[in-house]
């Protein structure tokens, strides 16, 4: 009777964050974490981590981490879909770690294989005195929470400047979608996300 009428969808992540492109910094680790909506749960896996420092291969700008990533969620409807959210760090002139890039990007909609390339930025001081003074004490702008990447509210009030990318794979499954009555077929993703079939309207 439940599996005929379910009353969630879940949806299983599992995939990668695997590189980072960086020109002008070398080790560097990556912190990440998701954001998703109030109907949402997860059910296993991990909600974040933190990788571990990489550096540049010889004669290579690519900064590797290949950092599993594995997670399921549960939720009654599609609003508030997961995003996963990068920061970068790494040390400076003085070996403070400081932040090198901010970066979030949607889950997926479509089951399969996937590669997502995500722009980053690093906040902006305001001045040119607070731009010096936190340099000279190591301290650069940096966001106290990192999840309000993926939030917008605020937004348009920060100054940011853009620095590097972080290349994620996923690999995502959805298991009784189509039961609720939510098509996730390339075509319909592709133009709209996820559409509503004609049965549920």
């Amino acid at each position: 009777m439940t599996s005929n009428n379910p009353a969630v969808f879940l949806l299983m992540v599992n995939g990668q964050i695997e590189a980072a492109d960086f020109p002008e910094y070398d080790d560097l680790y990556c912190k990440y974490c998701f954001v998703y909506g109030h109907d949402w749960a997860p059910t296993s896996g991990l909600e974040e981590g933190i990788s571990q420092i990489t550096s540049k291969g010889r004669g290579s700008q690519s900064l590797v981490w290949n950092f599993p990533l594995d997670i399921t969620f549960k939720s009654t409807n599609p609003f508030g879909w997961p995003q996963i959210v990068v920061s970068v760090y790494g040390p400076d002139t003085f070996g403070n770690d400081v932040v090198r890039g901010y970066g979030a990007v949607h889950i997926p909609f479509t089951p399969g294989k996937h590669t997502k390339t995500i722009p980053m930025f690093v906040p902006e001081s305001t001045s040119r005195l607070q731009k010096f003074t936190s340099w000279l004490m190591g301290r650069r702008p940096e966001f106290t929470d990192p999840k309000v990447v993926a939030q917008g509210e605020g937004r348009e009030v920060t100054r940011v400047r853009s620095q590097g990318f972080v290349t994620l794979q996923f690999n995502i499954v959805t298991k009784d979608m189509k039961k609720l009555g939510y098509e996730t077929t390339s075509e319909h993703s592709a133009a709209t996300g996820l559409t509503r079939t004609s049965q549920q309207l």
